[in-house]
């Protein structure tokens, strides 16, 4: 909660899963609203992110989505795009991570890897290859929902591409650890954003 008379900032997390989870440091002084198209982690909205478009316009200074878009298929990622750059207010911007294609490709053919080999171990258990490309097994079998599938996949060419044609700018996108990692802007950002991201001077 802020504190009376200071008015925070507002960030849409996308596909949070719950808010147990916790977000980057960097948004310690945002105000979170979670969206997530399963209720079982109660969100503040359940709604497919598809559907943004449905919600008010400008509404939120930031949107982060942090390994979501690819549970969607590529002909829906503009329309997940789009509704972020509809709720956002002018100079917002949104903070999109997936895992990185390119860098899996790489580490598979360079390592001589098999499908079903062990990429990395993580908090919830070992990630394969499979895991990246198709999403994590165990959970999508212990859930019994398809929504935890992956259904398309990115480099960081490709999800520049698609903030572009979204109509987002500017864009800055890094990678590193098996992730494409990138900042979308709705209009030039301000001084305290450059500030906050590192981000190169205008």
């Amino acid at each position: 909660m802020s504190a009376p008379g200071i008015v925070m900032k507002k960030l849409l997390n996308v596909g949070g899963g719950n808010k147990a989870i916790a977000l980057p440091s960097l948004y310690a002084g945002y105000e979170q609203m979670l969206l997530d198209i399963d209720p079982a982690g109660k969100p503040d909205i359940v709604l497919d992110a598809r559907q943004l478009a449905t919600l008010d316009a400008g509404m939120f200074d930031a949107v982060y989505c942090s390994h979501n878009l690819e549970h969607y298929y590529r002909h829906d990622v503009q329309a997940v795009l789009g509704g972020f750059l509809h709720v956002l207010k002018p100079g917002g911007f949104a903070h999109v991570r997936v895992p990185d294609l390119e860098e899996l490709m790489r580490a598979v053919v360079g390592n001589g890897l098999d499908v079903e080999d062990v990429l990395y171990q993580s908090p919830a258990g070992p990630i394969t290859v499979l895991d990246v490309l198709y999403g994590y097994g165990a959970e999508i079998e212990r859930s019994g929902q398809d929504f935890y599938a992956h259904k398309t996949g990115f480099t960081k060419a490709s999800l520049t591409k698609a903030l572009d044609v979204a109509g987002f700018s500017p864009v800055y996108v890094r990678t590193g650890q098996l992730e494409v990692n990138a900042l979308a802007f709705k209009g030039a950002p301000d001084p305290d954003l450059r500030a906050l991201f590192n981000l190169p001077p205008q």
